[in-house]
C-alpha cells in the first residue's frame, strides 16, 4: 500500500490550512506533500499584497499542475482535497492519477447539482459578479463564517480568518458554478470511467457551501453505492 499522501487544498485558502493533517501523518510514517495553487506558493501577506497571478486561472490549469506533481513521484498517492481540492482530486482520479481519493466537502463535479439556498447565500454573490471569472475575487468576512465557520466562536473564526484566507481567482467559481451551460466543462468527471481509482466522499453535517443531504442524494447515481453523510 502507498505510504505517500497528497493533500489538495481548496479556493479562499494556501496549503497552510493542511498544517494539521500533514503532521499528523507524517508522524505515522507517511509521505505527506501539500503543493500550492499556482500563484499561492507564497505567503498569505504576500498573496493579499499582489494577488494578481491569480487572475484567470482556472480549473484546467490548476490540476495540470497537480497532475505534473503527482506524476513525478516514485509511487502514486493517495489524494486528499477539500472543497474545490475534492473537485481537482475526482478529475486526477478520472485521468488515472493516484491510487485512491478522499475528498471532504467536495465542490461538485459537472452534472452533480448541489446548490441549496444556503450555497448561494455563501457563494450567490461571487457568481453574480459581472466578469468575475476575468477577475481576483474577494469574500467578506460574514460571508466566510457563514459559509465555512459558523459553528465556531467569533473569535476563533476572526482568527483563521486573519491567518490563512486569501483572494482568489474567480474563474474556478464560474467555471464549476456554470458547468451546466458548458458542454467542455473542466469540472466534467466520467463516472463511468472503469479504471477510476477508489473515492471516499465525506460531508460535513452543518456544512452551508455543500450541504450533506443535498450532496449524497445527489452523488449517489453516480456512485457504485450510496454514501451517507459523515461528521
Amino acid at each position: 500500500m502507498t505510504q505517500t499522501a497528497v493533500f489538495v487544498h481548496g479556493g479562499w485558502v494556501t496549503p497552510r490550512c493542511w498544517d494539521p493533517f500533514v503532521s499528523y501523518f507524517a508522524a505515522r510514517g507517511f509521505r505527506t506533500l501539500a503543493p500550492a495553487w499556482p500563484g499561492k506558493d507564497r505567503s498569505v501577506e504576500a498573496i493579499h499584497e499582489d494577488p494578481s497571478p491569480l487572475v484567470e486561472l482556472g480549473i484546467r490549469q490548476i490540476v495540470d499542475h497537480y497532475e505534473r506533481i503527482v506524476r513525478s513521484l516514485d509511487e502514486p498517492p493517495i489524494l486528499i482535497g477539500h472543497s474545490f481540492g475534492g473537485l481537482f482530486t475526482q478529475i486526477l482520479l478520472d485521468r488515472g492519477v493516484g491510487a485512491a481519493g478522499i475528498v471532504i466537502d467536495s465542490a461538485a463535479p459537472k452534472g452533480v447539482f448541489t446548490l441549496e439556498p444556503t450555497s448561494l447565500l455563501s457563494l450567490g454573490r461571487i457568481l453574480a459578479s459581472p466578469f468575475g471569472w476575468r477577475k481576483v475575487v474577494r469574500w467578506t468576512f460574514t460571508e466566510f463564517r457563514y459559509a465555512f465557520v459558523h459553528t465556531l466562536p467569533l473569535a476563533e473564526a476572526r482568527a483563521i480568518w486573519d491567518s490563512q484566507i486569501v483572494p482568489d481567482s474567480g474563474r474556478p467559481f464560474f467555471e464549476a458554478g456554470y458547468s451546466m451551460l458548458d458542454r467542455h466543462s473542466p469540472a466534467r468527471v466520467d463516472f463511468a470511467n472503469p479504471n477510476r481509482a477508489p473515492l471516499l466522499l465525506v460531508t460535513g453535517l452543518a456544512d452551508r457551501a455543500l450541504p450533506p443531504a443535498s450532496s449524497a442524494e445527489r452523488y449517489a447515481p453516480t456512485t457504485s453505492r450510496r454514501l451517507g453523510p459523515s461528521s
